[in-house]
């Protein structure tokens, strides 16, 4: 299971929370006897803030944590950035993914390439092929994943990487055509967040809804 949180189009204290929201997720999951795994990582515009970040959640009753996660957060407290701004509510999203399957594009549609994984400065880590390339042939569009330790996790992974810029390409062309419609990775709940975060800190979980 693939959990990724994003701040959406939010300004850099959203990107601040998710980078909270993080760690914090990361500490409930080894509480919980699961490993979170950093798969893919964008970074935010100021130290200390991503503004997406995508794990592998492994480990007994991963689906279920997954599960529970995916939904809206909040946290109420001052910006670390600007102590004077009046806003103290701030929104991130979490989304769960499973694997896409293969079936979900057309076999024509995709060129599949193995090499092997690169770590700092082009070195090969890897002695076999494990990462993948990506291309779907109808737009151009490459991916590359070499994140996960075998090649049939890596091409899984590079086929959700294409489904999300395959769907960010749609939704840029939606955009396009109606200017009043806002969406960022997946839509944020704002107002019907499910965990809510308060204090300078962010480890004090103030309430847990259900959805």
């Amino acid at each position: 299971m693939w959990l990724q949180i994003t701040a959406g189009q939010g300004p850099a204290e959203c990107e601040w929370v998710v980078m909270q929201l993080a760690q914090y997720l990361q500490r409930q999951g080894s509480s919980q006897g699961l490993t979170l795994r950093e798969i893919e990582t964008e970074q935010g515009a100021k130290p200390y803030t991503l503004k997406s970040v995508l794990f592998s959640v492994e480990g007994p009753d991963a689906e279920a944590f997954v599960i529970e996660w995916t939904a809206t957060v909040k946290w109420i407290g001052t910006s670390p950035f600007r102590p004077r701004h009046k806003r103290k509510n701030w929104f991130v999203g979490v989304q769960g993914y499973l694997p896409v399957a293969e079936q979900t594009f057309s076999p024509q549609d995709i060129r599949f390439e193995t090499l092997r994984a690169s770590g700092p400065g082009g070195q090969n880590v890897n002695k076999v092929e494990s990462a993948v390339r990506l291309t779907h042939l109808p737009t151009g569009i490459q991916t590359v994943a070499q994140a996960e330790r075998s090649q049939h996790r890596n091409r899984q992974l590079a086929l959700l990487q294409l489904q999300r810029l395959l769907d960010q390409a749609q939704v840029k062309a939606l955009q396009e055509k109606q200017q009043s419609r806002w969406l960022a990775h997946h839509n944020l709940e704002r107002g019907n967040a499910k965990f809510v975060f308060e204090g300078p800190g962010f480890d004090r979980l103030s309430h847990r809804g259900e959805r």
